[in-house]
């Protein structure tokens, strides 16, 4: 999909450094408000919902929707076209802006609603980089099918 050389990575803040932790041990990681139980992504030290500062970390499912995208056919350094640029809705209900990946970048392929889940891309001995396939694809592994 993309020349690693060439795609610019994150650098963790004390405020994200929980999620790209839990990406390179290849968990999703969100955060829940402890007072008003608002699940919410990006990371910040504070509900976005309520503003109460106290705040926990927790594990998602990694599993979600595809709620929008685009196919970009332009070219880019880092990236092998067409590529996607989506936003998948998760099961705990934060929106996140990724990349859907191991199928087909077409519109046939890519349809709105379907069920996606989050797989990790070692960028380097830091950071992994979450990306979105069709759940689809997992099913047919663990069925011994392979990937398409």
């Amino acid at each position: 999909m993309a020349d690693k050389s060439k795609i610019p990575l994150p650098q963790p803040t004390p405020e994200t450094q929980h999620f790209w932790d839990g990406a390179k041990a290849g968990e999703l990681r969100l955060q829940q408000c402890n007072d008003c139980s608002a699940v919410y992504f990006p990371p910040r030290p504070f509900c976005p919902t309520c503003g109460h500062r106290e705040v926990s970390v927790i594990r998602a499912s990694g599993k979600g929707k595809l709620y929008s995208y685009i196919i970009n056919h332009r070219p880019h350094p880092a990236f092998d076209g067409p590529y996607s640029i989506a936003v998948v809705e998760l099961d705990e209900g934060p929106r996140m802006m990724t990349n859907i990946v191991n199928t087909p970048q077409a519109p046939e392929s890519l349809t709105l609603d379907m069920p996606v889940v989050v797989t990790f891309e070692s960028m380097s001995d830091d950071i992994s980089l979450p990306y979105f396939e069709p759940a689809a694809n997992q099913s047919a592994s663990a069925n011994g099918e392979g990937k398409s």
